[in-house]
């Protein structure tokens, strides 16, 4: 297979599209990559080339560098894009891995001043305080803490949490219609129990993901989430406005 180089799009380029595409498509997670030398004979182009195309493979997140092993692709980011109301679980299974989630606590508490700001009630009013564990195969994935308003929510259980989404749950058993929710992303430094909850050292790079979901002008679900930093990219679409 040959690289066309009358292309305006430079060779190294090309070649990084054409692994991209293996990688994507062909290989899974762990595999090796050819040598440099292999690859050097099979697109007839220079070292320096390839260079430059594993080099973005590898600043981009596809591939990992071993010294003295060689190049394996890597572990693959979930991406997320921030322009649509998206379900970890629906997520998950697009992209052909088994969602599930660990419930470690089911609550009933009061709502202080600042939870009765976030879920629009009033304080002392009560709600669900729900923690699960995220999973995607095997994978721990989230730290999540959600609050639904008690009020809307009567005879939620531990064990429909428990055993589907909280989605389908808030939908199909209490005629909730989502109209729109707003999400909040912060970079942080995990502490010990996300770490071990995670199973991640205490003090990696994670995200703290707040959401705050509507229906119509209520919100019936506030949830903190901390992501993975080695699991998560998150994609945001931005459109010129004409002038």
């Amino acid at each position: 297979m040959y690289l066309d180089k009358n292309l305006n799009e430079p060779l190294y380029h090309q070649l990084f599209n054409i692994m991209r595409n293996d990688i994507e498509n062909h290989l899974d997670e762990g595999d090796q990559l050819d040598s440099e030398r292999d690859i050097c004979a099979k697109y007839q182009v220079s070292r320096t080339t390839v260079r430059q195309a594993l080099d973005k493979l590898e600043n981009e997140g596809y591939i990992e560098k071993i010294h003295g092993k060689g190049n394996f692709v890597a572990n693959r980011l979930i991406s997320q894009d921030l322009v649509r109301f998206y379900s970890f679980s629906e997520e998950m299974r697009k992209l052909g891995k088994t969602p599930h989630s660990k419930l470690t606590s089911f609550e009933i508490v009061e709502a202080g001043e600042t939870l009765a700001h976030q879920l629009g009630i009033a304080e002392g009013e009560l709600a669900f305080k729900l923690i699960r564990i995220r999973y995607a195969d095997e994978t721990p994935m989230l730290y999540e803490s959600t609050f639904l308003p008690m009020e809307r929510f009567k005879g939620l259980t531990a064990e429909s949490i428990s055993t589907r989404s909280m989605y389908d749950v808030l939908q199909d058993d209490f005629g909730v219609h989502i109209s729109n929710g707003e999400e909040v992303l912060r970079p942080i430094l995990v502490n010990r129990v996300e770490s071990l909850y995670l199973d991640i050292p205490e003090g990696s790079p994670g995200l703290k993901i707040t959401r705050t979901t509507r229906e119509g002008n209520r919100v019936i679900e506030y949830t903190r989430s901390i992501a993975r930093g080695d699991k998560f990219k998150y994609r945001v679409y931005l459109e010129n406005e004409p002038h």
